[in-house]
């Protein structure tokens, strides 16, 4: 397939017509058309195609598709249809009324191109830069980020399940790759009886001895089936078939293979107390999505599959909720858009998407002045080298996590005061510390701060200071440069000052409900970390053009639609 650089064709004459008349105040498709067709051109995808061969569809087109696809939170099917059959598709389109549009196919078909060249985020930056320059947003204003979970589009599996149906699919891959070979390997019939139906589609055994039985028959079939594709006599890109590979990760994190006092070789189940099992950012769990991964947040959230950050413009988002009147005027100046989308595995923790964030932001030349995160972003290096950067982060520092300073009783790291030219620290009581030792914890550089056994065990004040049984009270320190940069922000978030700017993050709250109310952020369409991170970015990308649209026509939404506090909501993060 080539491509031959033409953007969106012209409007025909007809469909203006027809479209103008039978949406006298316009549409959504007709206004991003009218407005933002610039954004949907063929250059940037040119490295996606070749030069030789039929001309596809222009890929500039099947974007402006995909993002009214994700703005109507349609299927591939009913987002082809709307090709068809919607008047207002056609006329953003540029097609003519008896265009008969194309098989919904073709765009799992584009959207496997981008993802393949790495070009996920072209029309996202785009329309960014078309803002850029529109004036929308800009430079060193306030931004905020937060993030919510996404579930993976592959049914959960306990581990019994996911052992069976590892085998299941490298014997589906290997029946079609090597089929006279796999009938040569293994006894078919008897594996086809085992695993022709998927393992979800009967009910697994009520008793854990059963249970243990069946997780010991897979993985015996699993060994099996390793040991005749690694042989010597078997062709050698069989090894390389990924559902085969699977399969052999998950043989060794669910089973063990031993050999017993008699000589026999023994395949049994793998436990975490005993045998161990990967940790958790490693840990597969469904052979048909790599990259979900099992994650919890608090006590009651427990999910399969990624984590999304979303990060917006918030410089005409008022401090206070009431003033309504304010928050339109603003609205309608500027509106506030979503500015980046990170898309990581569920188990990477949101301080380690802070620094790729603000690069990112950095890289499109939209470093926010003031950046509102919550707790679950910042360290005190990333406090430091965003200052440093020009960018406050406004954002609420974990508070001292020692036994002291949670039970608000007894003496915490902020009674003891620190010399750190004579590397010394003194004690409520006077006396001063005999150890101080830089050491390396976590990748990270720290100082332990000791005290002696015989002040410490002849203190009045010991079981307030220390329960520890070598006796003595022991500190850890950041390096002073970090310390004091801690120490400032703890003291600052206690003000009412700041509490009352910290406000303005929440904001961010109501654009992951707009974006789970319009594009289902929250699930995953497609299986891979590539192919969620595309459908993130077209889901920001659905959600600018919403706004976008809002700031058009002033009329942030249809109130027959939504409720009074939704459309509040909504008003006030828009």
């Amino acid at each position: 397939m080539s491509l031959r650089p033409m953007g969106l064709p012209p409007v025909p004459e007809q469909t203006v017509r027809v479209a103008r008349a039978a949406f006298p105040q316009g549409s959504l498709a007709i206004r991003v058309r009218d407005r933002l067709g610039e954004v949907f051109t063929d250059e940037p995808f040119a490295e996606a195609f070749g030069v030789r061969g039929a001309p596809g569809l222009s890929p500039g087109m099947l974007s402006l598709v995909t993002v009214l696809q994700f703005a109507e939170n349609l299927t591939d099917r009913q987002a082809a249809a709307m090709a068809i059959r919607a008047i207002d598709w056609k006329y953003a389109l540029g097609l003519e009324l008896t265009d008969t549009g194309f098989d919904h196919s073709v765009l799992p078909r584009f959207r496997a191109r981008l993802v393949g060249n790495g070009m996920e985020r072209v029309v996202f930056d785009r329309l960014l830069e078309y803002c850029v320059d529109a004036g929308l947003v800009a430079a060193g204003g306030k931004q905020r980020t937060d993030s919510t979970h996404v579930v993976s589009a592959v049914r959960d599996l306990n581990r019994l399940e996911l052992a069976g149906e590892s085998v299941r699919a490298a014997l589906e891959a290997l029946s079609v790759a090597a089929p006279d070979w796999l009938a040569r390997a293994v006894d078919v019939p008897e594996f086809a009886h085992r695993y022709g139906p998927r393992v979800d589609s009967w009910k697994l055994p009520g008793s854990k001895v059963k249970r243990d039985q069946l997780s010991q028959v897979y993985g015996q079939d699993a060994l099996r089936l390793c040991r005749a594709v690694w042989s010597p006599d078997a062709p050698a890109w069989l090894r390389e078939i990924g559902a085969v590979d699977i399969m052999r990760q998950v043989l060794v994190q669910t089973c063990t293979v031993r050999t017993s006092s008699r000589g026999k070789e023994v395949v049994s189940k793998r436990e975490a107390d005993e045998d161990g099992v990967p940790p958790g950012h490693l840990r597969l769990a469904s052979p048909y999505d790599t990259d979900a991964r099992w994650s919890a947040k608090g006590d009651d959230l427990f999910w399969l599959g990624y984590k999304v950050h979303l990060t917006e413009s918030c410089d005409n988002t008022p401090p206070e909720a009431e003033a309504e009147a304010e928050a339109e005027a603003e609205v309608r100046g500027r509106p506030n858009l979503i500015t980046d989308v990170t898309t990581t595995l569920s188990t990477v923790p949101d301080v380690k998407a802070t620094a790729p964030i603000q690069q990112q932001l950095a890289d499109r030349g939209l470093p926010p002045a003031e950046h509102y995160l919550d707790s679950g972003y910042p360290s005190a290096e990333l406090i430091e080298t965003a200052r440093s950067r020009g960018t406050v982060m406004v954002t609420p520092v974990l508070l001292d996590r020692s036994a002291q300073a949670k039970s608000h009783a007894g003496y915490d790291k902020s009674a003891f005061r620190i010399d750190w030219k004579a590397r010394r620290v003194r004690c409520p009581q006077g006396n001063t510390s005999t150890g101080w030792h830089p050491v390396r914890q976590r990748e990270r550089d720290a100082i332990v701060v000791e005290f002696a056994k015989t002040d410490c065990q002849a203190c009045p004040v010991r079981p307030e200071c220390t329960s520890a049984r070598r006796g003595n009270r022991m500190l850890t320190l950041y390096p002073e440069h970090l310390h004091t940069v801690l120490a400032a922000a703890r003291a600052e978030q206690k003000t009412k000052t700041w509490k009352d700017k910290y406000a303005l993050r929440a904001g961010v709250e109501g654009t992951i409900n707009q974006a789970l109310d319009i594009t289902g952020i929250r699930r995953a369409r497609y299986r891979g970390l590539p192919k969620v991170r595309l459908q993130h970015a077209f889901s920001a990308t659905a959600i600018n053009v919403v706004r976008l649209d809002a700031h058009w026509t002033e009329h942030p939404l249809d109130r027959s639609r939504t409720s009074n506090l939704t459309r509040l909501s909504y008003r006030l993060t828009a």
